[in-house]
């Protein structure tokens, strides 16, 4: 399944990438589960970023490696792949891109394709997922005044 969000800040490109960063990312996460960054290395191909879920009845961690990262002039982006998964997740690829506009702005583009055990429960986790990732559309803006 793939979901894709956009959204538009009032930055130059270079001040965005700069401010992806562990202060941002523990400001994105939403309410619920909560989370606690375990480990953040950066967004360069290489680093890991590790995470705690906690469900009120359990927990579970999140590892997930930076496999790709290009800066190709007005576009900079990096892709985290999930190495180890909470249930029910299988797969996990999460691309952000960063493309700059011409009138100083830029846009913050989150594309994400995961995959479960069943097509059924990939398109059950779709509205979670995409209000997740909702969630972040008025903390970027906030962020990169």
């Amino acid at each position: 399944m793939k979901l894709r969000l956009a959204t538009r800040v009032n930055a130059p490109l270079s001040k965005v990438w700069e401010g992806f960063d562990a202060t941002l990312f523990e400001a994105l996460n939403p309410p619920f589960p909560k989370v606690r960054l375990l480990r953040f290395e950066g967004s360069q191909k290489g680093d890991w970023v590790e995470i705690e879920l906690n469900f009120i009845l359990f927990k579970t961690v999140w590892l997930s490696e930076i496999t790709e990262q290009e800066s190709l002039g007005e576009e900079i982006y990096f892709v985290d792949e999930g190495r180890k998964l909470p249930f029910p997740l299988r797969r996990w690829k999460h691309k952000h891109g960063l493309v700059a506009e011409q009138k100083g702005g830029t846009w913050i583009v989150d594309e994400i394709e995961y995959h479960s055990f069943s097509t059924l429960l990939d398109a059950f986790l779709y509205l979670p997922f995409y209000l997740q990732f909702a969630y972040r559309k008025p903390i970027y803006r906030r962020f990169f005044k």
